[in-house]
């Protein structure tokens, strides 16, 4: 009995049921507000996007982009994982206890635990496959066309969210409990469960580099792509409209990278502290300041995604695309109008 009511003494000191004394909600409450009003807004763009497409191409027969359909699926997920961890949050400033004493047998802290790692794990499945996506197109486009449809698309969500259950449900199945930290409105992977938080926190690195990897090798492509362009510009005028259709597609292709670029940065910033608390020494001097910082840093990552959608509309994005290929264009233009006026004058000579 001594030894049962001593454990008891000593997790009810490590794990508090009372909110600590000055703690306001203002964070949070901005968080959540945000999160639910930029998913809302980017839902709503994407649908009048969808609408214009669909009418677009309904007398030429083309689809809706995948791009677009992976996009909306992440929007998706974000406001889902807004609005089922948030309310926790709110519900636990407003009632000043911890999330360990909400609910009976940890349920709460459990509950909050596995659904922000869930939902922080199927975010970076999905702008990996977004990644993906975009380097098969443009990398290999024959396969692309052939085996990649907006069928396969619309089967991500599933798959990513059945393999994101599947993993995020390994501390379930070993009766592991979860940790609450300061200030008790946060429960995640405890350091005592040291391979499977590193395991977490590697798997989001590997999805960040292979992330990386595949947008550096779509801008390589699209270099290619320029500098073909560049080449064929002095050709006859019987492909004009190729060439026309070519620039435009560059100019979608550009557009989709610079979002995918801007979201993939957004990501790696907001889990790096995450990975660092990871990484870090259960009895190093990091408890209450990495503790809030690093969950709260991994959380804001799908609040600023709709946003970033919502601000980065085609104008703004035309405006970067001139500002960041200005200088190359002109250049561009000037090696062209070279080149055309020399191949020009010796076809000229040849013909004399």
């Amino acid at each position: 009995m001594g030894n049962t009511s001593n454990v008891s003494q000593s997790e009810n000191r490590e794990e508090p049921r009372w909110l600590p004394p000055g703690e306001s909600p203002a964070i949070s409450s901005v968080m959540f507000t945000a999160g639910v009003l930029g998913n809302l807004i980017a839902l709503a763009l994407l649908v009048r996007r969808w609408r214009g497409d669909s009418g677009r191409s309904a007398g030429r027969g083309n689809s809706i982009s995948l791009f677009h359909v992976l996009v909306t699926e992440l929007v998706l997920t974000d406001l889902l994982g807004t609005c089922l961890i948030s309310p926790v949050v709110l519900a636990s400033y407003a009632q000043n206890q911890t999330l360990v004493a909400l609910g009976p047998d940890r349920r709460v802290c459990t509950y909050f635990a596995f659904s922000m790692t869930f939902f922080s794990l199927a975010t970076m499945l999905m702008l990996f496959a977004m990644a993906l996506e975009r380097y098969l197109a443009i990398g290999h486009p024959y396969f692309y066309q052939r085996r990649v449809t907006r069928r396969s698309g619309l089967a991500v969500l599933p798959t990513i969210y059945i393999v994101s259950l599947l993993f995020c449900s390994m501390p379930l199945l070993e009766h592991w409990k979860y940790a609450q930290y300061s200030p008790g409105t946060w429960c995640f992977i405890g350091h005592k469960q040291t391979t499977y938080l590193r395991l977490y926190a590697t798997l989001l690195l590997l999805l960040i580099i292979a992330v990386l990897a595949c947008n550096f090798s779509v801008i390589v492509n699209l270099i290619h792509m320029h500098r073909r362009g560049r080449r064929s510009r002095c050709g006859p005028s019987l492909g004009s409209s190729h060439r026309r259709a070519e620039r435009v597609s560059m100019a979608e292709e550009t557009d989709h990278l610079i979002l995918l670029a801007i979201m993939t940065i957004t990501f790696a910033v907001c889990s790096l502290p995450f990975t660092i608390f990871a990484y870090m020494n259960e009895n190093s001097s990091r408890k209450e300041k990495w503790d809030l910082q690093a969950l709260r840093f991994l959380s804001i990552n799908s609040i600023i995604d709709p946003w970033v959608f919502a601000i980065l509309r085609p104008p703004v994005l035309r405006l970067m695309r001139s500002v960041l290929c200005c200088r190359d264009s002109l250049r561009t233009q000037e090696a062209t109008q070279t080149s055309c006026s020399t191949q020009s004058n010796v076809s000229k000579q040849i013909d004399l």
